[in-house]
């Protein structure tokens, strides 16, 4: 008997495996895995402190950000930007609860504990209105032009700025840091034209216009509302707006001639 039972689990698992092998795959065109991004409070919060080193401000002139002096960039919303400065000096350390992006040294913060005091970010009340946009008026044309220091990225990961050698703030969003990739480098030469603020804790302006140099500079926002330049012809968008072109690369320097 035992041969016989023995013989018998056998050929059940062999068919058993033969069934398995014949499954066929999952369909195409199923549902694909969303992209990670940044961690989320269901990952774990994360806790860092340093030294605070610089306000990293928007074009507004509100802090949303915060660089350490190991490089770490904190990212918070622009309406803490008053408390957070309050509470906080550069030279002062600071003690940071969050999430920390994917592949960048940027912490998303959730707390900010300074000098005994904390700030946090709270989620909206639901009813609760929006503040008030800022009045375009408050923003001025402006030039910004040097090396590239470091580049700024947001709480997913992507590059949505860079800091310049003389700290001045230059943004875009991030399809346009995509889109000039491997030229937007630490130590690479920028020239930005754009609408922006200067004062006490900083410059920083809304790049319209980026290049290597004054002489090379090409447009890609149309002007202080912040648009997308609207392209030439061709079928119209939603709202009478044609599709977005990519952004042009900056022309890259001539090779020397071959002596």
């Amino acid at each position: 008997m035992t041969p016989r039972i023995t013989f018998i689990a056998a050929a059940c698992l062999l068919a058993g495996g033969a069934a398995f092998a014949q499954m066929p795959p999952p369909p195409p065109g199923g549902p694909v895995p969303p992209a990670p991004i940044a961690a989320t409070p269901e990952a774990g919060t994360i806790t860092v402190s340093g030294r605070a080193q610089q306000w990293l401000i928007n074009p507004n002139g509100e802090a949303d950000g915060l660089l350490l002096s190991d490089g770490t960039q904190v990212a918070f919303p622009p309406h803490l930007s008053a408390a957070v400065m309050q509470m906080l000096k550069p030279g002062e350390t600071v003690q940071v609860s969050g999430w920390r992006a994917p592949n960048v040294p940027v912490v998303r913060a959730q707390t900010l504990v300074a000098n005994g005091r904390s700030v946090t970010d709270q989620p909206p009340t639901p009813g609760m209105a929006p503040p008030p946009p800022r009045e375009s008026g408050a923003l001025s044309a402006m030039t910004a032009g040097g090396r590239i220091a470091r580049l700024l990225y947001t709480d997913r990961g992507d590059v949505h700025g860079v800091m310049l050698e003389d700290k001045t703030i230059v943004r875009f969003p991030p399809h346009i840091g995509a889109a000039y990739g491997a030229q937007l480098q630490p130590g690479a030469p920028l020239h930005a034209r754009g609408w922006g603020t200067r004062g006490a804790q900083g410059a920083a302006l809304e790049a319209t216009s980026l290049g290597q140099s004054a002489d090379t500079v090409r447009e890609v926002f149309s002007g202080p509302g912040l648009e997308p330049a609207p392209p030439v012809g061709g079928p119209r968008g939603p709202r009478g707006r044609g599709p977005v072109p990519p952004a042009p690369v900056m022309p890259l320097p001539a090779p020397n001639p071959a002596s």
